[in-house]
């Protein structure tokens, strides 16, 4: 077993380990219950990942004499709304379930964020644990305390930041996740190649073949390194309020592309595109080094994933929605966009994302076409 610290610095002390290895589910009830004591657990997870791994934490819990309640909704980004919030709270509140609890989230992205935000606001904020069951959830959304819902006008939008006391890791579970979804993850992987380590961005392009076969030991090295390179940056910006920034590369468009499309494309599919059409952008602005967009494109090609937007939403569908951002700023749109493979543009003088006209991003998204 991996152990990355995650060293969250505030008045808290919201430092958390991330456990990556073999065989951790069966586990969960010590682990749980050394990082996050409580006198009643509640299981938070959705209707495909509970036919999966459900029972087997629900009786891990049992044999432990961890008392524990099992809560399920609908799978799916669609089912990620204020809807679902509001429904697991008030199972939990029908459940008597007090300030003394604790919610573990098992499953993908979408199981995280609703569980970590139920979290977070349930009795003004009880403690959880994520145990991610996705390559994307693992190396990506378990990891820097982000919860929210989705809304209308757009992704992520009503949320807080509340960090886990541990995230878990199996990677056994991997072996049930579906191809399209291993490809989603792996979107998330070459982001963090690009923003912030080039190496690994040539391991990755070395060996694609080997990840994409599953192959245990090429794996392993893409959910260390990626969770290595996402723990990093979020200890050092916990709020978003500098260099986090970078890792919002590709999910200004994607995000818009999610919404446009009512989330019937995957995030990492958007996340894909988004890189795409932003490391392009790049390129128009004369900020990306020559070829770094064409490497990007090529590895996001390699590992099965689109690079041209969707039918769904036309170009002023995605300005729109890209305006409800939340990096927007003073009614601007602005980007993270890389200046070579493994270094993004800024600093922490002149800021982490740009600014960029509306008729070079027009371009740049018909450009994906």
């Amino acid at each position: 077993m991996v152990t990355v610290r995650v060293p969250i610095r505030d008045q808290h002390d919201a430092s958390y380990d991330i456990l990556i290895g073999r065989g951790l589910l069966a586990r969960l009830p010590a682990l749980v219950r050394d990082a996050c004591p409580a006198a009643r657990y509640v299981v938070i997870t959705d209707s495909h990942v509970n036919a999966l791994y459900g029972g087997q934490v629900a009786t891990a819990l049992q044999h432990a004499r961890l008392p524990g309640d099992v809560l399920e909704f609908p799978a799916g980004e669609w089912n990620k709304t204020r809807e679902t919030w509001a429904s697991l709270a008030d199972r939990m509140l029908a459940l008597e379930c007090g300030r003394d609890c604790a919610v573990i989230a098992v499953g993908g992205g979408v199981v995280g964020d609703v569980a970590g935000f139920v979290a977070a606001t349930y009795l003004r904020g009880v403690p959880h644990v994520q145990v991610p069951t996705s390559l994307l959830a693992m190396i990506d959304s378990s990891i820097g305390g982000k919860t929210g819902v989705d809304v209308p006008a757009g992704k992520n939008l009503l949320g807080a930041f509340h960090q886990p006391r541990l995230v878990i890791a199996d990677l056994d579970v991997l072996g049930t996740l579906p191809p399209v979804q291993l490809a989603a993850g792996m979107a998330e992987a070459v982001k963090h190649g690009a923003i912030a380590d080039a190496a690994y961005f040539a391991f990755l392009e070395r060996e694609a073949a080997a990840v994409t076969a599953r192959d245990p030991a090429a794996l392993e090295r893409v959910v260390r390194r990626s969770v290595e390179i996402k723990a990093e940056v979020v200890a050092a910006d916990e709020r978003e309020a500098g260099r986090r920034a970078i890792l919002n590369f590709g999910h200004t468009v994607g995000h818009a592309i999610e919404a446009t499309a009512k989330f019937a494309v995957l995030h990492g599919e958007a996340v894909a595109i988004g890189m795409a059409c932003e490391a392009r952008l790049a390129a128009a602005l004369g900020i990306a080094a020559p070829g770094t967009a064409d490497r990007v494109c090529a590895l996001l090609e390699r590992y099965g994933l689109p690079l041209e937007r969707p039918a769904t939403g036309t170009v002023d569908d995605l300005i729109a929605a890209m305006h409800h951002d939340k990096k927007a700023r003073a009614g601007a749109v602005r980007f993270a966009l890389p200046r070579a493979v493994g270094e993004m543009q800024g600093n922490g003088t002149t800021g982490w994302t740009v600014a960029v006209p509306e008729q070079a991003v027009r371009e740049a998204l018909g450009a994906t076409q």
